[in-house]
Order: C-alpha cells, then structure tokens, then sequence
C-alpha cells in the first residue's frame, strides 16, 4: 500500500506539471516530424561541373546525365576562378588526347559523382565513335562487295586480277577501320585542391562536427550550472541585492566563458591535431570562430534554464534544441531539401559557425572574408543575452 501510495503522489505531481507532460509526449513527436523531412526529401547528390576544351559530344554526353551540369569556360583560369567562388564542383579540361581533372574535394561525395559521370560520358562518347567506325567500315564491305560481283562478269584473267585487287583494297580498308577503332585510350589525371583520393566524407563533416561539440557541452554546462544557482537558492539571494540584472547575466557568463574556452581550445585541437585533419587557412581563425559560437551556446543555456523548474525539464529541453542543430548544420546536405526546410537553417547558430569553420579549413579563407557568418553569431549573442537580462526580472523579489 505504501509503494501505491508513492505512485499516486508522484503521479499527482507529474500531472500538475504541465510544462513536463508537454516536453515528454509533443516533443518526440516534434522531432520524429522533423526526422521524417529531413530523411523523406530528395537525397540526390547534385553537382556542377566546369568544361575547357572539351568537345561537344562530351559535353553533351554528361550534360544528358541526371543531376549533372555542365558549364562552358574559355580558359583554365576562368574555370579556376569558378571553382574558388564554388560555382562548380570540379574542372575537365581537355589536353591533347587526354583529359585533366580537378576537384574541389569538399565533399568526397560530389568528387565520387563528377568522376562516375566523367567516366560513363568518355565511355558513351567511345562506344559512339566505334558504331560511326563500323558504319563506315560496313559501308566500304558493301561498295567492295558490289564491285566484286561486276569485275566476275568480265574476263577470267581481268577477272582474277580486278578480285586481288578489290581484296587488297578491302583488306586497306578494313585495317583503316580497326585502327581508327582501337585508339589509343585517353590518359586521366586527377587533382584535389583539398585532400587527396583518400579524403572521405567524415572531412566534411569535422568542421560541423567540431562547431557542433563546442555547442553542445557548452550549453549543456552553463543551463545546467545556472538551473542549480537558481533551485539551490543561490540565484534568490543574489537578485535581493541590488546587485543589476546585467551583472548578474555579465558575471554568469564571464565565468562559465572561461570554462567555455578552455573547453574550445581543447575540442580544436583535439580534432585538428589528433584526428589529423588537415587545415589549409589559419588555426588562430577556427578557434576564434568556435569561441563565438561557445558564447553564444552559454547565452542560450542560461535562457533555457530560465524556462525550466527543475533538471529533468532541463533536460528534456536539450532534444528540441540539439536536434535541429544537428539537421540544419549542415551534417546532412541542404542542397538536396525543398526550400521551406532549407529556410529553418537561416535561424540555426551552428550553420554560420560551421560554414565558416569549413571556409577557414577546406579553402583557406581568411577570418576577414567571413564578416557575414561572424555577424550573425554576435546577433545571435547580443540577442540572448538581451533576453537573459529581461528573463531575470520575473526573479527579481520586489
């Protein structure tokens, strides 16, 4: 009787607590919708690519290839630029008899795409060549054939003379055929501007990844630490001071900001130096952009805290946050979603963090050229930390 008493009590409680029924029967079934978007859209890899001196036939060729582009330039150095400003995923350029071809290799899955296709093109376009061969050849064997038949009405010897002659020909002719047919095969060599043939697409997703870490511990210490301070107590006390709200909010994140860095630096350089992945911009830059998402991961847990009665509730918050950040980072390609999912992204910290943080690592870009992404992490910032100082009021004991 006593264990059903319990239950009862505890019951009660559970059901009294709107808040907490909410975030354990909306939010599974919030986040299962959005799985079933994400993984329902159209999961084709889509890719661009650069042509100079190629011929027709073979543009054409890949052109007729399902979700591949192809795109004209006059010069290397146009295509070049083309494949800086990501406009296109890879170049053919044509030398001689052989072909040469770079990727961008920031996606080894794209790179895996323009070579299959490149491949099924050159071979399309070789088949054809050989049927245009055979034709002309089975054409000649007919005219020789028809002229066989006329020179046996003539004389034995004109005969006998005018046949060796039409076979030598035939013979000229078919040895015309089987060399045009059994062409030397064109050589391809293959360039990676980062990478090489062994990068996989886990190099893709370690800048994301890395943002992504620094994001989750983050805001999972700071929501959690700041939730204690306020059921403990702590948080009371303070706000019956005349302590300001803003130092209270400055002084929460100053200190779990320094805890934030150190934690930042670490995830870094773990992942740069012991996973070996291969940086071609500055380190100093990938740091300083995973520092602006940390803050901005801190602000964020301190507002959610906020919003929670207790660590359980705490926790429950953590899928409705994590979840999309792992959906819309980048993780899992944009490009192949409709365009109302691809519009949630735009309202996702992680994306400019991870797209920056894959600019400064696969391209080399400088932290300068990225003003737009570190923009929208400082609006993000000033934001929720806005809205942490107003948050505080209604804890405020007047």
């Amino acid at each position: 009787m006593r264990t059903i008493g319990i239950m009862n009590r505890v019951l009660k409680e559970l059901f009294r607590d709107k808040r907490t029924l909410a975030l354990m029967f909306v939010a599974p079934i919030l986040i299962m919708l959005l799985m079933s978007v994400i993984f329902n859209t159209n999961s084709a890899t889509n890719v661009t690519v650069g042509t100079v001196s190629v011929s027709h036939k073979l543009n054409r060729q890949m052109a007729d290839i399902k979700h591949v582009t192809v795109k004209k330039y006059n010069t290397q150095g146009a295509a070049k630029k083309a494949l800086d400003k990501e406009t296109i995923d890879a170049i053919v350029k044509k030398n001689g008899s052989n072909y040469s071809l770079t990727y961008a290799n920031t996606d080894s899955t794209k790179t895996a795409t323009v070579k299959l296709a490149f491949k099924n093109a050159l071979t399309a376009t070789s088949i054809n060549q050989l049927k245009s061969a055979l034709k002309q050849s089975t054409t000649a064997t007919v005219k020789l054939r028809a002229q066989l038949q006329a020179l046996q009405k003539q004389q034995a010897v004109a005969k006998a003379k005018a046949s060796g002659q039409a076979v030598a020909a035939q013979q000229a002719a078919t040895t015309t055929a089987t060399k045009s047919t059994s062409q030397k095969s064109p050589k391809i060599t293959n360039h990676y501007v980062y990478g090489d043939q062994d990068t996989g697409y886990f190099a893709k997703m370690m800048p994301i990844l890395m943002s992504f870490f620094v994001f989750f511990f983050v805001f999972l210490i700071s929501g959690m630490a700041l939730l204690k301070e306020r059921t403990t107590g702590t948080l009371d006390r303070l706000l019956a001071t005349p302590v300001r709200r803003s130092s209270i909010v400055f002084g929460y994140m100053l200190s779990y900001g320094i805890l934030a860095v150190i934690q930042t630096i670490l995830i870094v350089v773990v992942t740069v130096w012991l996973l070996g992945t291969e940086v071609v911009g500055n380190m100093a830059s990938v740091i300083v952009i995973n520092l602006i998402l940390a803050l901005v991961a801190l602000a964020f847990g301190i507002l959610l805290s906020t919003f929670a009665n207790s660590e359980f509730q705490m926790m429950q918050f953590i899928p409705l946050v994590i979840v999309p950040q792992i959906f819309f980072s980048g993780i899992i390609p944009l490009d192949s979603m409709a365009a109302w999912v691809k519009d949630i992204s735009y309202i996702i910290p992680i994306k400019y963090a991870g797209d920056a943080v894959t600019d400064i690592i696969m391209r080399g870009r400088s932290i300068f050229d990225l003003g737009f992404d570190i923009g929208i992490l400082l609006i993000f910032l000033v934001v929720l930390t806005f809205l942490n100082i107003v948050g505080l009021k209604r804890y405020r004991k007047v």
